[in-house]
């Protein structure tokens, strides 16, 4: 019996070394399937729901400040229709960007940036896009400026609570227009109207100051980041009351 008994324990020593071997394998894969559908996951959403942008310019104060992070619904234009108000995104239809400042950061900066935009959690490209609100749908007629200063469009006049304007100055854009847009366009134009760059001062380009629909990327639904800015973002749909109906 004595005999026995060390070779005996060896062996229940040896096989719960392998038991926890085993369990620590299993852990580990488990942890790696986890994080790799994670990925999956987190790259299907980026693909075809939502991403994220940041905010680069002052243009769509006191809306976006700059540096906010906010969510986009992919899902506009293709599956929902865009809507008067919407805050879009959309890339640049030619000539409203100039050229960004090369940004030298160290390689392993880079492959950390990379790896959080598969994963949606940054976004690099946030200086190739542009992001204002949407005045116009294909089809309306947009105007300015009526004797009180206003925005209309289909002779809709807008009252705008979301602009910001220099202080004592009450009409809504610096320059007077009158547009009609085109089929599968938009004109947008930003928030802070005295310091915004968009449809109006884009006229000479190659799309009249218009965004193709094709040009959109989506519409931004939420600011996530930083947490003292955390809203919803509106599209206002009683400003533009009754536009759609002028229209027809």
């Amino acid at each position: 019996m004595t005999d026995t008994q060390p070779a005996s324990r060896t062996e229940r020593d040896a096989s719960e070394r392998r038991r926890k071997t085993r369990g620590v394998r299993l852990f580990i894969r488990d942890i790696v399937l986890i994080f790799l559908a994670a990925i999956i996951i987190s790259v299907g959403i980026k693909t075809f729901l939502i991403r994220s942008f940041y905010i680069p310019s002052s243009s769509m104060e006191n809306t976006l400040q700059i540096q906010d992070r906010i969510i986009v619904n992919q899902l506009v234009p293709d599956v929902m229709e865009v809507e008067h108000g919407d805050i879009a995104v959309f890339r640049d239809p030619g000539g409203w960007l100039h050229a960004p400042p090369l940004d030298t950061r160290a390689p392993i900066i880079e492959a950390i940036d990379w790896v959080l935009s598969v994963i949606g959690l940054s976004a690099p490209d946030s200086n190739d896009h542009l992001i204002k609100r949407v005045i116009g749908l294909p089809g309306d007629t947009v105007e300015c400026c009526n004797a009180f200063g206003q925005m209309s469009v289909n002779g809709v006049p807008l009252d705008e609570p979301y602009l910001k304007l220099p202080e004592g100055v009450s009409k809504v854009s610096k320059d007077d227009f009158a547009v009609e847009v085109p089929a599968n366009a938009l004109w947008v134009m930003g928030d802070n109207r005295y310091n915004s760059c968009d449809s109006r001062c884009n006229t000479a380009g190659p799309t009249e100051g218009f965004v193709p629909l094709d040009n959109v990327v989506g519409r931004a639904f939420l600011i996530s980041w930083p947490s003292s800015n955390w809203s919803w973002l509106d599209n206002y749909p009683s400003v533009f009351a009754g536009v759609e109906e002028a229209g027809r």
